[in-house]
């Protein structure tokens, strides 16, 4: 197995992992810790070793023992070493009780909701899980917050100490409970798949561990919300987008805009599965947000070609999406739907508004808009300003190579004008 697997395996593994610690032990941050250090004793041996034959036990045992070490250390501290003795690890904790298949059960869903925790703010509930859970980076947080990495950690940090202090257990909450952390915990899968389909940094367009995680989580929440129809709209929302991924890159990794993807790559069977979860989801009431997004989704996978697309309707959708939440990337991609309906200079004006009110100062996705109507209407020059504008905002490199391959199509000629190469 290469070390690009072996990373791919314990990606995967360890929030179920540290789910086991926490659900057996509590100590959140205590937990983490250990099952950071069980992940470096993996990625140094199982290269060398080999991958044993049960990679998650291999990891809960050697987590657990280092999180037994950093817990008689901290009783020690504190002249409590009469306790550490029930922290024992028993020697057949592994093997689940028989009426309990653990292919049937993912603690990964539980350490999801307690991530979600009423005492925390909502902004520490989606930090902590997409630390804890969706394996996120603290600087990818950062990103996606648009706050400084610092705050982030601090915020993090906070979170996993509030946890701790609250005392709860590790379980599923009840019934009327999880139906008031639903709304985060939604958020909170919406953003990791987001982070894996369109990366914030590194060298791929996309993350798929992040997306595949994203999915198969909120199929979870799915099945135990079945009649949620939020529920089922995110889970169509994150099929729809996510069948269109192997047509957005090209065999160098370039990206490749939808204008110009090979629709006959795009995955059939979830385009299917999610207009069908979308089209049970909206009779059932008033469509909610992520509702909304699938709807817009399902007519862009729906388009037989590019020039087809409905974006009349997609504009009206997005009107509807803006009068529910208050978003500029929304709002944004309300202006992009503007200008496909009825022209460059309606979208070109929202945008205006857009940033007279000083929202997405300084993202990239604001500028790139920006370049292509312009270029639309055929102001080479700013759009190609644009374009390098966008470049210099954004730390994805396939996002920066698309950018400058489009600036590059507007070339200066000798007496300074832009012209088409």
């Amino acid at each position: 197995m290469s070390d690009a697997q072996v990373e791919d395996l314990l990606r995967t593994t360890a929030p179920q992992v540290l789910a086991a610690l926490v659900r057996r032990y509590g100590h959140f941050d205590t937990a983490e810790d250990a099952v950071q250090e069980g992940l470096l004793a993996a990625a140094t041996q199982w290269p060398v070793e080999g991958i044993p034959d049960n990679p998650r036990a291999w990891l809960i045992t050697v987590s657990a023992r280092r999180l037994t070490d950093l817990l008689r250390n901290e009783q020690a501290r504190r002249r409590r070493e009469d306790t550490v003795a029930r922290w024992a690890l028993p020697e057949d904790w592994l093997t689940p009780p028989a009426d309990r298949d653990p292919t049937d059960s993912d603690d990964t869903l539980v350490l999801l909701f307690l991530c979600c925790h009423p005492s925390l703010s909502p902004a520490s509930q989606v930090a902590l899980t997409l630390r804890a859970v969706g394996g996120l980076t603290t600087a990818e947080i950062a990103r996606a917050f648009l706050v400084p990495e610092a705050t982030m950690t601090k915020r993090i940090g906070r979170a996993k100490k509030t946890i701790k202090d609250s005392g709860v257990g590790f379980a599923p909450p009840a019934s009327a409970e999880r139906d008031a952390r639903s709304a985060a915990v939604l958020h909170v899968l919406y953003l990791i798949f987001t982070e894996g389909y369109a990366s914030t940094s590194g060298p791929n367009l996309h993350r798929v561990e992040l997306c595949a995680e994203a999915i198969r989580l909120t199929r979870l929440l799915h099945r135990l919300l079945p009649d949620d129809a939020e529920v089922t709209g995110l889970l169509a929302l994150m099929l729809l987008t996510d069948a269109r991924r192997p047509a957005r890159t090209g065999h160098n990794g370039e990206l490749i805009p939808m204008e110009d993807q090979n629709r006959a790559l795009w995955n059939a069977d979830a385009i299917t599965e999610g207009i069908a979860l979308i089209t049970d989801a909206l009779p059932r009431g008033v469509p909610g947000p992520y509702q909304l997004q699938a709807a817009i989704a399902a007519l862009h996978d729906e388009a037989s070609t590019y020039a087809a697309t409905d974006w009349p309707q997609i504009m009206l959708l997005y009107e509807r999406l803006l009068a529910l939440v208050d978003n500029p990337i929304i709002a944004l991609n309300h202006a992009v739907a503007v200008a496909m309906a009825h022209g460059p200079h309606l979208g070109l004006k929202l945008i205006d508004d857009l940033a007279a009110e000083g929202k997405l100062v300084g993202d990239h996705r604001m500028s790139a808009v920006r370049a292509h109507l312009l270029e639309s209407l055929g102001d080479r020059t700013a759009a190609r300003a644009a374009y390098l504008l966008a470049a210099q905002q954004t730390v994805s490199l396939p996002q920066q190579r698309y950018l400058h391959a489009r600036a590059a199509r507007l070339t200066p000629d000798e007496r300074g004008r832009v012209t088409m190469e």
